[in-house]
């Protein structure tokens, strides 16, 4: 059984279940995790990723996007960390009173990249071309790059080599002053939109990628405190604002399903 997407979204192949999955275990024992006894992450730093990471890691898979300083957007990163500080997720997700959408979901955009870059940093010692031989997500889900442009059809490839050209192209995108302006007065275009939505749902792979096939990993490393604060903050923002259809949410639903019911 498949189902494929398009070229610009590359393709999310649904195995079926009498396939030999790369990982036996089930996701349930994969995500068995306590939302109850996770200890909370300390209070902000200066940036986002210290307010998670604290200073134990400062390895990225690739060089970290830099909002200037000064700038609104940057103004906006602090309020979205001071937010966070608070410990309600639900709130610091929400669109600022008299702020601009788009500008809201670009700098949200540009520090979930920088936190699934050094999320994925910290485990890619145990990501390789032995180990994870196809991009998948579980025994159900495994995912083909296409970017629509320098790879038109969707190609089969190891996982590291998948997020490699997965994040190259999440940055050339945020390098891009047309899609991303970074400066005042300088509009989003039309399709800015549709772009972060393509971005956001290629970020939640890596996610849900660690969390099949790399969990284990991320406990050894006592890392599970970080990512699950880290995807519990992306998947309620793109709840917030409709910005990934569910049926691409099906590798982790049951992860999700228990975070967001935890805070209903």
């Amino acid at each position: 059984m498949e189902t494929t997407g398009t070229s610009l979204s590359g393709q999310m192949v649904c195995r079926s279940a009498a396939q030999p999955a790369i990982n036996p275990r089930t996701a349930e024992a994969r995500l068995s995790w306590e939302l109850e006894g996770a200890s909370p992450p300390a209070p902000p730093s200066h940036e986002t990723m210290s307010f998670l990471f604290g200073n134990r890691s400062s390895k990225t898979f690739k060089p970290k996007k830099n909002i200037p300083e000064g700038s609104h957007q940057y103004e906006l990163l602090k309020h979205a960390e001071a937010t966070l500080g608070s410990g309600n997720l639900r709130m610091a997700v929400m669109l600022p009173d008299g702020e601009d959408l788009n500008e809201w979901v670009a700098v949200n955009t540009v520090d979930f990249f920088n936190q699934i870059n050094m999320l994925y940093g910290t485990i890619t010692d145990f990501c390789s071309e032995d180990s994870c031989p196809v991009m998948s997500a579980g025994p159900k889900y495994e995912y083909h790059w296409a970017d629509g442009t320098n790879i038109k059809k969707p190609i089969k490839c190891s996982a590291p080599k998948y997020i490699d050209y997965l994040m190259t192209w999440v940055q050339d995108q945020l390098d891009d002053e047309t899609l991303f302006p970074s400066k005042i007065g300088v509009p989003f275009p039309k399709n800015f939109m549709s772009v972060a939505k393509t971005i956001l749902k290629r970020l939640f792979r890596v996610y849900a990628h660690i969390y099949h096939q790399h969990f284990d990993s991320v406990m050894q490393l006592q890392e599970e405190a970080h990512l699950n604060t880290s995807f519990k903050h992306f998947i309620f923002f793109v709840q917030e604002f409709n910005l990934i259809d569910r049926k691409e949410l099906a590798p982790l639903q049951e992860l999700i399903e228990k975070l967001t019911t935890k805070d209903r």
